[in-house]
């Protein structure tokens, strides 16, 4: 089962690159150059982003309940890519899909690696501010594969 699970994160995560290139090789005249955004809540981390056109990169501390009442807590740190647009703002709504490195530091986590892959949609509210909403596929060797919701809440300052 756990050889199953490597393939299908494998295979993901090489999907997940060929896509976020080919997607963002015809999406880029659609972004903003450069945005630095401070996360308030769980995706992609609480923390800090950089993205740049179509792909950002992120790290921070991250949060999740795999079981009612308890928290389990990493650090996190990834790359996102961009797509699909939304609507003609000068900085769209769009969905993204992404791939991060955790690092356990506490419960049954404390000290271990982990790869999560996270999907969703970033809704752009006012001016900087947008909500997300998505979900996180985490794997950690030893532990079976989790699947949670990943909502968020950022303010973004685009630079030109």
């Amino acid at each position: 089962m756990q050889q199953l699970q490597h393939l299908l994160l494998r295979f993901v995560t090489v999907l997940f690159i060929t896509v976020s290139v080919t997607i963002g090789a015809f999406s880029q005249r659609h972004f903003s150059n450069n945005e630095f955004s401070i996360n308030g809540f769980r995706n992609p981390s609480i923390g800090v982003e950089y993205r740049r056109r179509h792909l950002s990169f992120h790290a921070g501390y991250y949060i999740t309940a795999f079981e009612a009442g308890i928290t389990t807590k990493f650090l996190k740190a990834g790359v996102t890519a961009w797509f699909l647009p939304v609507g003609k703002k000068e900085n769209p709504s769009s969905f993204f899909a992404g791939a991060s490195y955790l690092r356990g530091i506490n419960l049954d986590y404390k000290n271990e690696n982990a790869l999560g892959l996270e999907a969703g949609f970033r809704w752009m509210v006012w001016k900087g501010l947008n909500l997300r909403i998505g979900g996180i596929a985490l794997a950690a060797k030893g532990h079976d594969l989790k699947i949670n919701p990943t909502p968020g809440i950022s303010y973004s300052f685009f630079v030109k």
